[in-house]
């Protein structure tokens, strides 16, 4: 392979091993002789249990063991699950209720795991899970977000997890009172399931009297401490590994029961178990995204400036607090909270309610997403109230490009911006002059047209260190270790792309090595949008300390002083001398000479500051005024990703959150009964958006460099998603205004699409 050039479009290496089917997921790879675990869960959402008998169970035909939540708090240390929690508006902690590994007295959603069995199959495990005899006295199911109903938790009386708040109250109260014009509108974000393509899946073993624990995961190192600290264990005793992930989106990122179990299990049979979700346990299970209701307000002065922004969002945080649920909708949704606006004034409020529902999480975007979606669909609100043009609103209120570096009223810095640079290109791209011809020609055929945007900043975040390892093999190779966890984007691709591209070395030379806290010490994982930026970053300081031991050494084998050699990105140059020695050649000469301490090095890199992506979405979409099917016609990305390693990636990333974001808006919600049971708990009803759903994407790229990092990169692994929602949403409701529905939620169904433009038809009669 010809050495890669800067930001060139280079095809994944790592294709070719996925599409003939070579790759290594969890249940490809789980021991010979593993176990099978198979959990038992509760089918009612909400109730004491009375009676939780396994000890038939236990002398079923090939079961070895059989684990609950008294079982596990012998063997552990803490049989607890960990989660952050916030502080609220007067001072004190959110409730912060134990959630144990295995329900304990009480049931509080559908799903919730009772039991685990572990047996020779997986049919051996489900015929004794039959046997469990479960006995549980209903209670009322909490099913909204309102303080007051039945009670999940004893922690939490009224069931509110949290009241938080962010911003100055009492100046934003009095911006609003002397405003020209308030805008307000109540915007619902419905919840959503992730459904990656491979469930979620664990296996676990003792090696060496060591405890391994491997999952699909998007990183190994939060685990690694979990586990250690709950099963009591030195950290130099655990293990834990990621494999080749299908999808992760923010739901495989942190700890769930299942993996505990696993490892609780091989602990106590010596015996390899392995567990694999099968997609209507997922559906149950897994930690799902979104679900929130946010009133919004706007205050504007005579010349339609914003003076003030106000919101008060009411989130579901599910039957359990999970481990960044109430940091999603509070610290990082706030992160964006004014969002690309010079808005000096602004106080946000956020709840959050328990109730007998599966615990949310984070999802792709993680509370970015939210925050745009609001901001957006109440800009486009007040273009309506005001009488301007959406996108002159927009570019009114912009915050200048001579304004960065700026200060948000929230204490974000963003670096740099030229939002109305993007935004011209956007409104370029997507032919909007067009437009008027495009819905008079739908109208003659009975459909009505709309036109959406979104503009969006969003911020990378996770943890701002990364670790990069490289190591000279004897075969001629070189390893490269990182400390990101690669879920599907690319990872082998982009970080080979840019090791060869820094130091000359053939990317067919080059081998990768993610997801095992053995062989590197230590890494943030995947999320956030930081894989490539953060990890980038390590790589270079980890090239810089190379460059100088190989300058150094190559100074004292030829006599040359060091700063008279140089380096090129390819080959060092030695004054006076003709060779031109590669980072390959060094290290054999290295090697040569017994030199083993210069074919490793490894360096940890912390960036400074947050980089921030933004950019403009537009979406048009045509609704069937008989059916009201809508159908996304045209939809056009301008994004500001600063530099580009690999275009190629970036558009993929792009088109694969706008699918999800699409999806949201489309198609997809979750939906439970008054009882807590939920409905749409498999694909015949819960509806994921297909290929023929969507449109080609126009992608283009109008880059300002980032001055957070020295590469000038931007994170662009959520962008799509959080900009796509408000633009789809913007786009039906720009279509449904003509047929006068003056409130559209998400999702965009036929029959809730129908039902709108009927009521109104009704309405005006």
């Amino acid at each position: 392979m010809e050495k890669f050039g800067k930001s060139q479009p280079v095809k994944r290496i790592e294709d070719t091993r996925f599409l003939t089917g070579a790759g290594r997921y969890i249940d490809d790879i789980a021991p010979e002789g593993a176990l099978y675990a198979v959990f038992v869960r509760s089918d009612v959402a909400h109730g004491d249990i009375t009676t939780l008998d396994v000890s038939a169970a236990r002398e079923a035909p090939g079961v070895k063991l059989v684990l609950t939540q008294a079982d596990l708090e012998a063997q552990m240390v803490t049989a607890t699950m960990d989660f952050a929690v916030q502080t609220n508006r007067d001072g004190s902690k959110g409730a912060a209720p134990a959630r144990p590994v295995l329900a304990k007295d009480k049931v509080r959603h559908v799903g919730e795991a009772l039991a685990v069995i572990i047996a020779d199959s997986v049919v051996a495990g489900r015929d004794a899970a039959e046997l469990v005899e479960v006995e549980i006295d209903d209670l009322p199911a909490k099913m909204d977000t309102a303080a007051g109903g039945a009670v999940l938790h004893a922690e939490a009386p009224d069931n509110r997890v949290f009241d938080w708040g962010l911003g100055d109250e009492a100046a934003t109260k009095a911006a609003f009172d002397k405003a020209a014009q308030v805008v307000s509108l109540e915007v619902e974000d419905n919840r959503i399931m992730v459904n990656s393509l491979e469930p979620r899946g664990a296996w676990a073993q003792i090696e060496d009297g060591r405890l391994h624990l491997s999952f699909n995961g998007q990183g190994v190192w939060g685990a690694k401490a979990q586990l250690a600290a709950k099963f009591g264990l030195d950290p130099s005793d655990v293990r834990v590994t990621n494999p080749d992930v299908g999808g992760g989106f923010g739901m495989k990122s942190f700890m769930y029961p299942e993996y505990f179990c696993v490892a609780a299990a091989a602990k106590a049979l010596g015996t390899p178990v392995r567990w694999m979700s099968e997609r209507g346990e997922a559906m149950l299970s897994d930690n799902g995204g979104r679900d929130l209701v946010s009133v919004a307000e706007l205050a504007f002065d005579d010349t339609n400036k914003i003076t003030a922004y106000r919101i008060h969002s009411r989130c579901n945080m599910g039957a359990h607090c999970s481990q960044y649920a109430q940091m999603i909708q509070t610290q990082l949704f706030s992160r964006v909270l004014t969002n690309v606006y010079d808005i000096q004034t602004t106080w946000m409020q956020a709840e959050g309610f328990f109730t007998n529902t599966a615990p949310v999480d984070a999802y792709r975007g993680a509370g970015r997403p939210e925050a745009i979606y609001v901001m957006e669909r109440l800009m486009d609100r007040a273009a309506r109230e005001l009488g301007v043009d959406p996108f002159e609103l927009r570019m009114r209120n912009f915050i200048p490009a001579e304004a960065f570096p700026y200060d948000t009223p929230v204490g974000e810095t963003y670096d740099v911006g030229d939002f109305h640079k993007v935004i011209t290109r956007a409104k370029a791209e997507a032919d909007l002059a067009g437009f008027k011809a495009r819905h008079a020609a739908d109208a003659a055929q009975g459909h009505v047209r709309g036109v959406g945007v979104c503009y969006y900043i969003e911020s990378i975040l996770g943890d701002p260190s990364e670790t990069t390892a490289l190591e000279f093999n004897e075969d001629g190779t070189v390893t490269i270790f990182v400390g990101t966890q690669s879920n599907g984007q690319g990872h082998e691709t982009v970080f080979t792309q840019f090791l060869a591209d820094q130091t000359g070395i053939p990317a067919e030379k080059i081998r990768f090595v993610q997801g095992d806290s053995d062989r590197i010490a230590r890494g943030g994982g995947t999320g956030g949008s930081r894989s490539v930026t953060v990890q980038n970053n390590a790589t270079l300081a980890t090239v810089s300390t190379m460059t100088s031991a190989f300058t150094a050494f190559l100074s004292d084998e030829t006599g040359v002083p060091a700063e008279q050699i140089s380096f090129d990105d390819e080959t060092f140059r030695i004054s006076g001398s003709n060779l031109t020695p590669t980072m390959l050649d060094v290290a054999d000469m290295a090697r040569e000479k017994g030199r083993d301490d210069l074919l490793r090095h490894e360096e940890t890199a912390k960036l400074d500051a947050r980089s921030f992506p933004n950019g403009c979405h537009i979406a048009e979409v045509v609704i069937s005024r008989d059916t009201g099917e809508v159908h996304l016609d045209r939809y056009t990305v301008v994004d500001d990703f600063g530099n580009l390693i690999n275009p190629m990636l970036a558009e993929g990333q792009v088109h694969g959150g706008v699918a999800q974001g699409v999806g949201q808006a489309l198609t997809e919600h979750v939906v439970f009964d008054e009882d807590g049971q939920l409905l749409t708990a498999s694909f015949m009803d819960y509806a994921l958006p297909r290929a023929s759903d969507l449109p080609m994407f126009s992608f283009t790229s109008e880059p300002v460099p980032s001055t957070a990092n020295i590469m000038g990169m931007k994170g662009c692994g959520e962008a799509g998603t959080v900009g796509a929602m408000a633009a789809t949403a913007n786009a039906v409701q720009d279509a449904l205004w003509e047929c006068g529905v003056r409130q559209a939620d998400m999702p965009f169904t036929p029959l809730r699409v129908w039902e709108m433009m009927e009521n109104a038809r009704i309405a005006a009669e």
